[in-house]
């Protein structure tokens, strides 16, 4: 582990740190640490950004989806990585630039994304399941 001491002079940094922390109840290094990571990562990939949801803190496009659902559609499709960003692009209402944001975001942070892909398609066969055996059940 990395110490670092941090000196806030820009007006309400800190504060703003303190009662984000306090609403996320983590403690203020933890939040640091996660929103310096975060501002590197979106400084590096333009386009990028982070939220909040039920599976967690992810990726995603700024004006878009979730860099894993690009991803998983891209690994999706067949032909060359043109192609494929074209294809992708169409089906998603997404511009070139932003498929290639995600798949340069891809490209950095595969681990990141594959685990969250490997997430959804686990939640999607729970899912699966159990519509199936109510189907089973219900139908007498």
């Amino acid at each position: 582990m990395t110490v670092l001491s941090i000196r806030f002079r820009r007006p309400g940094a800190y504060d703003r740190l303190k009662r984000r922390a306090h609403q996320s109840a983590e403690s203020i290094s933890a939040v640091g640490e996660r929103l310096i990571d975060e501002g590197l990562r979106m400084e590096a990939h333009p386009g990028i950004c982070f939220r909040d949801g039920p599976s967690g803190r992810r990726a995603g496009l700024a004006s878009g989806p979730d860099v894993w659902e690009v991803v998983g559609l891209l690994r999706g499709l067949r032909g060359s990585v043109e192609e494929r960003s074209a294809s992708a692009a169409a089906q998603m209402g997404l511009t070139s630039a932003q498929v290639r944001a995600a798949g340069r975001y891809y490209a950095e942070f595969n681990d990141e994304i594959d685990s969250e892909l490997a997430q959804n398609d686990e939640a999607a066969e729970h899912e699966m399941t159990a519509w199936e055996r109510e189907r089973q059940l219900l139908s007498g």
